[in-house]
């Protein structure tokens, strides 16, 4: 009888973190797509995240809030790790995947990883302020300067 019990206790967080998975794959590779440019590469820095959900699921308050906020710090670091890459080559053309990426998309390629992640976060994620200056780890303020500074630099380009 106990371990029927235990059983039954573990199978609810199995379940829940099931139902977050499909239904947050699709979204959270287009964010992780946006901010690092590769389908390939995003897929792989999402099922990162979701390990480590699933590693903590039982624990977490908020799941999908502590999805995003590991799929946006994988890709930050990885964004990290390739940018002495991207200075020394040209960039290849931007995948294009789906009907919401458009040539302002491809804009976005010249921001600052920062600003880039709080612009994407802000108007793809649809996201506050507040929700993006937690997911970048800063305060409101500077998110809302990030996404105001990157604005001005994609107009600048944009015109």
């Amino acid at each position: 009888m106990v371990v029927e019990g235990a059983g039954s206790r573990s199978a609810a967080p199995a379940a829940g973190f099931e139902e977050l998975y499909r239904t947050h794959w699709d979204p959270m590779v287009r964010l992780a797509t946006l901010l690092v440019d590769r389908p390939a590469v995003a897929e792989e820095l999402v099922q990162d995240a979701f390990v480590r959900v699933e590693r903590a699921y039982d624990q977490l308050d908020a799941p999908l809030s502590y999805l995003r906020v590991a799929v946006v710090n994988r890709c930050r670091n990885h964004l990290r790790r390739v940018s002495l890459e991207r200075r020394r080559r040209p960039e290849p053309p931007l995948e294009v995947t789906g009907p919401e990426l458009d040539e302002t998309w491809q804009q976005l390629r010249r921001l600052t990883p920062r600003r880039r992640a709080a612009i994407v976060l802000r108007f793809y994620a649809d996201l506050r302020v507040d929700e993006v200056a937690e997911i970048l780890g800063c305060r409101p303020g500077t998110a809302a300067s990030l996404i105001h500074r990157g604005l001005a630099d994609l107009r600048e380009v944009l015109s």
